[in-house]
């Protein structure tokens, strides 16, 4: 299994209405796509120090299941619509989980 993380840095204009819409608009987007395992999204709790605004946090089986929920039309769809004129910064990674996840 495979955990991908995106880390979002948001721009200065971004309202608090807007990472709502944009939490309700990827968890209705998550539901969608059967190669997602597990996603979590929501604003950074700021714990610790980071300059993330936002992360989400995705499970998929294989690459290919990666690829199946990065390039799917409901993702390009949410990133059109709000995603991507709320970025200033975005980091990703993914890591593998094993089997068992």
């Amino acid at each position: 299994m495979i955990l991908h993380l995106a880390l979002f840095t948001w721009r200065d204009d971004v309202t608090p209405d807007d990472v709502a819409d944009l939490t309700r608009q990827l968890e209705e987007m998550a539901e969608g796509i059967p190669a997602l395992r597990r996603y979590d999204c929501g604003e950074n709790l700021r714990l610790r120090p980071s300059d993330a605004d936002y992360a989400v946090a995705a499970v998929v089986d294989d690459a290919d299941g990666l690829t199946a929920y990065l390039d799917s039309e409901a993702h390009k769809a949410v990133y059109d619509r709000i995603l991507g004129r709320m970025i200033q910064h975005r980091q990703a990674a993914q890591l593998d989980l094993g089997a068992a996840g």
